[in-house]
């Protein structure tokens, strides 16, 4: 019985040592010393030697000087790791694309060929019409009541707008709980619909957008006002633009530039990504520089087949580059940028 009883305690010990100690410090040792780059997250650093950030997962790029990855349905948040979930029916899904797409599409043939799409979005949007009815910005709440909501969600100035209008009318509020008994109490989401048709009648071709202006002590203020233009307007009123213009021909973009990948955190974008993108980070870098742009646009497309990758060395699959050691490269050539 004592024999039995030894024997498996000795048995236990042993499979504690070699599972929880021998083994794990072996693979520490090997890892350390033959894989050490890989075994302590592939962590890359800027040319002034700080880490930046791992080879292995994307991180935003804001500025117009550095190529930008695909977009992600987690934020860039490892801890997070996710995809959208958004089915192909889902008019979110749609949303979000048309979003990244209006700012940068251009027409692909007709005498406007190469040309942005945006300033025809812009200047559609500010005829207030859709569909032969006025209140665009109206119509959009209406049709689209999860989008109206998730704008007032979407940033704190947001809701402090929507929650200053209800206070200035109460009368639309009181209207609305009476249609809504169920919500004896409104919030600023719930107001949604209702606030953007108001708005849009007494503000006919405009959308409330963020701007920013220097304040009395010369520091900048942002704040919400009616614009007819800019950013929002390009992104948001974009695909009700496409519906009003099907035969418009567009240039294609690569897909990856529009889609999230299944993690969120995919580092590489294709080669044709990035050279979408080469125009704006050439003209950023340019103006910076004060180079011509069409020179340093060479050097950097140079980079980018240095930097381009495939895989099984070319045998299968498109060419990708790693955003994040792509745009380091270009920090140690060029610097940051202002």
């Amino acid at each position: 019985m004592w024999r039995i009883i030894r024997n498996s305690l000795l048995l236990a010990a042993a499979s504690l040592v070699i599972c929880c100690v021998l083994y794990p410090v072996a693979l520490w040792a090997v890892g350390q010393t033959v894989f050490p780059f890989e075994a302590n997250g592939s962590l890359l650093k800027g040319p002034d030697g700080q880490i930046v950030g791992s080879r292995l997962i994307a991180q935003p790029f804001t500025k117009d000087a550095y190529f930008q990855p695909r977009p992600s349905a987690a934020s860039y948040d490892a801890s997070a790791s996710a995809s959208s979930a958004l089915a192909a029916s889902n008019y979110a899904l749609r949303d979000r694309v048309a979003r990244v797409i209006g700012p940068i599409a251009t027409y692909r043939s007709g005498a406007n060929a190469g040309k942005p799409v945006a300033p025809d979005v812009e200047a559609w949007f500010q005829k207030d019409s859709f569909q032969g009815n006025p209140h665009l910005v109206g119509q959009w709440a209406d049709l689209h009541n999860a989008l109206a909501q998730a704008w007032v969600g979407a940033d704190p100035r947001n809701g402090a707008y929507v929650d200053a209008w209800s206070q200035q009318h109460p009368a639309i509020v009181a209207q609305f709980v009476k249609d809504n008994p169920g919500t004896p109490q409104p919030k600023a989401a719930d107001l949604a619909v209702v606030f953007f048709k108001d708005f849009s009648a007494g503000h006919p071709g405009r959308f409330p957008s963020a701007v920013t202006h220097p304040g009395p002590d010369g520091k900048p203020v942002t704040a919400l006002e009616p614009v007819q233009d800019g950013a929002d307007v390009q992104s948001i009123f974009f695909d009700m633009w496409r519906q009003e213009h099907p035969d418009a021909d567009l240039q294609e973009l690569p897909g990856d530039l529009v889609t999230a990948s299944a993690s969120g955190l995919d580092p590489h974008i294709s080669l044709a990504n990035a050279e979408f993108q080469l125009d704006r980070v050439a003209g950023r870098r340019a103006a910076d520089l004060k180079r011509d742009p069409a020179s340093l646009r060479a050097e950097i497309e140079q980079l980018l087949r240095r930097q381009a990758q495939a895989p099984w060395h070319g045998l299968a699959g498109e060419p990708f580059v790693n955003v994040l050691e792509l745009n380091l490269a270009l920090d140690r050539l060029y610097g940051r940028p202002a």
